[in-house]
């Protein structure tokens, strides 16, 4: 098992107790904000639209189900299985499928790509909140679902965000609500350097293709009424010919 079942368990805790509504999650913002912005950046560089999408880090199935309507098979992955429970509950009619995986598992994402095929891979914050051992394998993993066709978007928190983290969950009133049930959990995001994440792709046989950054939305807001918004740097990448 790669992930420790502390961190497993602190996700399904984070999830079962996660409200239904949309929004109600921290990084649960509209696809509008998020995922279509991504796809903007990704479309161009997928050299087969028509392979399935996997979700990876799907959470609550939000991106997964804008991505539902985009193409032809989506597949929402995520290693919590109350969150696929909130995924599914939220997918009435089944617009994409959902499966518990945990990507950096030795064997999991070579046993998904089996049944799949290449797959493009859309990946949204979840590197930082990994247990640093697994980071490597996850992106490992990635690179197996991929195959020799699939692309991954991969977009993270860059090293700027965590100041804006930390001033929030300093505050004297404390942390915004949205966010206070992630450290509650012992989830609270780590950091990852800007410099590992090519790192990462380079160990994984991954070339990338293009790179940018782009504020990562989140449903939260400031006391003076802003949108709190969080630095992130994001990449796509194939594997390398």
């Amino acid at each position: 098992m790669s992930v420790t079942s502390r961190y497993r368990e602190a996700w399904e805790g984070f999830w079962r107790e996660a409200p239904e509504e949309p929004g109600g999650v921290f990084w649960d913002a509209d696809p509008k904000l998020t995922a279509a912005l991504h796809l903007a950046l990704f479309e161009p560089h997928l050299a087969d639209p028509g392979l399935a999408l996997v979700d990876l880090g799907c959470g609550n199935g939000t991106q997964t189900r804008y991505f539902a309507d985009r193409f032809p098979h989506v597949v929402g992955a995520d290693l919590s299985a109350a969150a696929l429970d909130h995924a599914r509950r939220a997918d009435p009619a089944g617009q994409a499928t959902y499966r518990l995986l945990d990507a950096a598992e030795k064997g999991a994402a070579e046993t998904l790509h089996a049944e799949l095929g290449d797959a493009n891979v859309y990946m949204r914050g979840v590197l930082h909140q990994c247990e640093p051992d697994d980071r490597q394998s996850l992106v490992d993993g990635i690179a197996a679902l991929l195959g020799e066709r699939g692309r991954v978007f991969l977009v993270e928190l860059s090293e700027a965000a965590r100041p804006v983290l930390g001033g929030l969950a300093q505050s004297p009133a404390g942390p915004p609500p949205k966010l206070a049930p992630i450290f509650r959990h012992g989830i609270a995001p780590g950091e990852v350097a800007d410099d590992a994440v090519p790192a990462y792709l380079a160990a994984a046989g991954l070339t990338i293709l293009a790179s940018g950054e782009l504020p990562l939305v989140t449903t939260e807001f400031a006391a003076d009424g802003t949108r709190i918004e969080l630095p992130s740097k994001w990449q796509v990448a194939t594997r390398v010919e």
